[in-house]
C-alpha cells in the first residue's frame, strides 16, 4: 500500500518558501560581466591603473631620498626590507594589478580591431595624440623595463648590472643593505642610465593619456573639465619624469661620488 499525499499537502509544499542565498551567485554574474562586457574591461583597467599610479608616485617619492643622503635612503629601505610581511603582500597586489592591467589593455584592443576588420586605405587620425595611438606598445616596452629594473635593484642579478659588482655585498657602517651606493655605482653606468631615462619617458608618455583615459572609463570626463584634466595629466607626466630621472642625472654628473671609493 502506497502513501500520496493529498492535493493540500502538495500545494503546502510547493508553496514553503525554500532557503536560497543569492548573495554569492549575484557576486559572481557581476564579476563575470565585468570581466566578458567591454565596459567592464574599461573599468578594470581605469582602476588598475589609477592605482599603478599612486605606486609610481609612492615609489618616486621613496627614490629621492637618495638626495638626503646615505643614511635616510638606507633606513627607508632597511624598513621595507625587513617588514616582510608588508612588502610580499604588497608586491603580490602589484603584479595582481600589472597583469589585469595588460589583461584588459589586451582584451579591449582585440575587441577594437575586431570591430573594424577592414583597415583605412589612408590611415588619418583625428582627434588623437601619439600617446593615445600607442598606449599598447608603449605599455608593453614599460613592461620590459619594469622586469629588468627589478632584476637590476631589486633582486640584485649581477650580470646584468654592466658593473662586475655583487650589489648584494654593499652593506653601510650600521650593517643595513646600501641602497646609497648600489644606486650610485648603478647609475654610473652610461648604458643603465640612458636605458633608465628611456624607460621613465615611455613610462611618463602612457601616463600623459593613460592618467586622462581613467576618468573618461569612469564616466568622470566632459567637455567642460576635458581641457583641464589633459593638461593636468600631461604636466603630472612631465614632473614624473623630470623626478624619476633627476637621479641617474645627478649621479652622472659627480652625486655621490664618494660611494665609490
Amino acid at each position: 500500500m502506497t502513501c500520496r499525499r493529498s492535493p493540500v499537502d502538495s500545494l503546502s509544499c510547493a508553496a514553503r518558501p525554500v532557503p536560497l542565498d543569492l548573495s554569492g551567485f549575484c557576486l559572481m554574474k557581476i564579476i563575470t560581466h565585468i570581466f566578458e562586457s567591454s565596459l567592464g574591461k574599461k573599468y578594470v583597467m581605469a582602476v588598475t591603473g589609477f592605482l599603478l599610479f599612486l605606486f609610481v608616485i609612492a615609489h618616486l617619492v621613496g627614490n629621492l631620498q637618495v638626495f638626503l643622503g646615505p643614511e635616510a635612503i638606507n633606513r627607508y629601505g632597511h624598513f621595507l626590507q625587513s617588514n616582510y610581511e608588508l612588502v610580499w603582500p604588497a608586491r603580490i597586489a602589484l603584479l595582481a594589478l600589472v597583469g589585469l592591467h595588460i589583461w584588459s589593455a589586451a582584451k579591449l584592443s582585440v575587441e577594437n580591431r575586431a570591430a573594424r576588420p577592414v583597415g583605412y586605405a589612408v590611415y588619418q587620425p583625428i582627434g588623437s595624440t601619439y600617446a593615445s595611438r600607442t598606449m599598447l606598445m608603449s605599455g608593453l616596452i614599460v613592461l620590459a623595463f619594469v622586469v629588468y629594473h627589478l632584476l637590476h635593484f631589486t633582486v640584485m642579478v649581477q650580470y646584468i648590472n654592466l658593473t662586475g659588482q655583487n650589489f648584494v655585498s654593499f652593506t653601510d657602517p650600521e650593517h643595513r643593505h646600501d641602497i646609497f651606493k648600489m644606486m650610485v655605482v648603478g647609475f654610473n653606468n652610461g648604458w643603465v642610465s640612458a636605458f633608465y631615462v628611456l624607460g621613465m619617458a615611455l613610462l611618463c608618455l602612457h601616463l600623459s593619456h593613460g592618467v586622462s583615459s581613467m576618468f573618461q572609463s569612469l564616466g568622470w570626463k566632459n567637455d567642460t573639465y576635458r581641457p583641464l584634466l589633459d593638461k593636468g595629466a600631461r604636466a603630472l607626466a612631465v614632473l614624473i619624469f623630470l623626478g624619476y630621472t633627476s637621479i641617474p642625472l645627478a649621479i652622472l654628473l659627480g652625486y655621490g661620488k664618494e660611494a665609490l671609493k
